[in-house]
This record gives C-alpha cells, structure tokens and sequence, in this order.
C-alpha cells in the first residue's frame, strides 16, 4: 500500500514506466503503430528508455518506503523532470517542425498534456500540505 499523499507519486511511477517500455521496446513497428518519427539509430531512444524506467522504480520506491528504508524520487524531482520534457515537447509541437500522421501528433499531445498534468496535479497537491507563512 502506497504511504499517504503519494498516489500521484503512483501515477506518475505508471507513467515513466510505460514511457520506459515503449521506448525500450523501440523499432520501426512500433513508431509506425504510435505514428511518431523513427531514426535507424536506436542507441539515444533506449538509453532514455531505461532513465525513464529508472524514475518509476525510483518514483515507486519514494511512495512505498517506509521510514527508515531507501529513499527515492521525491515530488519535487518528478515535478522537475516531468515539466522539463513535457515543455520541451510542447515546443517541438507548437513549432510546427515535426511532420507527423494525426495519431503520431494526438500520441505527442496526449503526452504532453500528461506530463505537464501530472507536474501541475504534484505541484498544486504540495501547495496544499504548506502551512501559510
């Protein structure tokens, strides 16, 4: 059972871990089905892959933990790293350079909306545990 207060911790961890799958699981047929572009080098969409998984281990380790066990990425890491990649494909898409089928964009948009989500959802949840000043 998560700690409390950390079941976005929980949606984001499901988030990076899928993310990490479907770009460790990269190839020519999978692009083709999500519509988004494919490069005959598959060494950099892997290698991200495997950083995306290590954050939901690491996401999932923090909501688990108990008081004296490892600690893992906490609220403020995800909100960074989450916001981070989600703007910079925001800019991708609004800059109009990727030349894409509708689900490779609806795919991309979908992402995006969720990252920055999530981000919001983890920042305004904080917000609410601060006592006034």
């Amino acid at each position: 059972m998560p700690k409390p207060g950390s079941v976005l911790l929980v949606i984001d961890a499901a988030i990076n871990f899928l993310l990490g799958l479907l770009l460790l699981g990269f190839s020519r047929p999978l692009t083709d089905l999500l519509g988004v572009p494919y490069t005959t080098v598959s060494f950099y969409p892997t290698i991200l892959g495997g950083v995306l998984f290590g954050i939901g281990v690491a996401l999932t380790i923090e909501a688990f933990r108990h008081p004296k066990g490892l600690v893992g990425l906490g609220l403020g890491g995800a909100v960074a790293i989450n916001l981070c990649g989600g703007m910079v494909l925001l800019i991708w898409l609004v800059s109009g350079a990727l030349d894409l089928p509708l689900r490779g964009l609806l795919f991309l948009w979908t992402l995006a909306v969720a990252l920055v989500g999530i981000s919001t959802a983890e920042m305004l949840a904080h917000c609410r545990k601060r006592p006034p000043a």
